[in-house]
């Protein structure tokens, strides 16, 4: 029997559902992130548009692909992403989320939303690896959320990619939708840089109080739910976990797609 190669846990930026067809730095690193990880067994993926009031997870054995946004062209509402699911580490999942207190759910007829097959359909193009979708809670804090994590941290040692799918920087109402490269403003510069100070110092209280302590916290993320992933990839990488930037990109002036990993 082989032996499963520990994993790193990541937290990925998925940006616009157009990370999907368009060439991007973001995209490109998308590209090649998958060859230079050991091949996962499985995924189980926390997403920012899955969101629910406690953990859910996604147990349908052939998840169907969610087109869950509207106005964009339409080539990307052709896409498929047929990722087979696996429902006994489902509900694995589910049983060590309910040890932990959680009081999670199963939702056995759940699809993948754009934050999972986004960016998974650039990191395994061929879709033949089973994905695990998990929920996020827009009123749960990001203490819950790396509750969440922690409950999951030994799947690691499983052959199990754990990813938090978010975005790292996201406040839509503040974009410059008509230019693509615009520069980054000096708040998101500042809530980023100190979001990634303390990520690589591994400074998780302060990381868990982000809304009091981070430069212009409420701006950068209005709602919460794109920075929770964060928090599930951060808990799940175990006990002192070493983060490392594996990307920083931005788009349309704050849209920051930074990606981590902790391991």
């Amino acid at each position: 029997m082989d032996i499963p190669t520990r994993l790193p846990t990541l937290f990925l930026s998925h940006g616009s559902p157009m990370l999907a067809l368009e060439d991007s730095p973001a995209g490109r690193f998308l590209d090649g992130l998958g060859q230079q990880l050991p091949w996962p067994r499985a995924i189980v993926i926390a997403s920012a548009h899955f969101m629910t009031d406690r953990p859910m997870v996604g147990g349908h054995d052939r998840p169907h692909t969610v087109h869950d946004f509207g106005g964009f062209p339409e080539p990307l509402y052709r896409i498929q992403y047929p990722a087979p699911g696996l429902p006994r580490l489902a509900e694995e999942v589910r049983d060590r989320l309910a040890d932990a207190g959680l009081e999670p759910r199963l939702r056995d007829n759940h699809g993948l939303d754009h934050g999972v097959w986004v960016p998974l359909r650039r990191m395994y193009p061929q879709a033949d690896i089973p994905v695990v979708p998990l929920s996020v809670m827009p009123h749960g804090d990001a203490r819950r959320h790396y509750a969440v994590g922690q409950a999951l941290s030994s799947l690691r040692d499983e052959g199990v990619l754990v990813i938090g799918s978010g975005g790292f920087v996201h406040n839509l109402g503040d974009l410059d939708w008509g230019d693509r490269d615009a520069p980054m403003p000096s708040w998101a510069a500042e809530f980023a840089n100190w979001m990634r100070r303390r990520l690589i110092a591994h400074d998780v209280p302060a990381l868990l109080d982000w809304q009091a302590q981070a430069p212009h916290a409420h701006r950068a993320h209005p709602t919460v739910e794109h920075l929770m992933p964060l928090f599930v990839a951060l808990g799940a990488a175990g006990e002192a976990p070493t983060a490392r930037g594996l990307h920083r990109s931005h788009e349309m002036g704050s849209l920051a797609l930074d990606a981590f990993a902790f391991d």
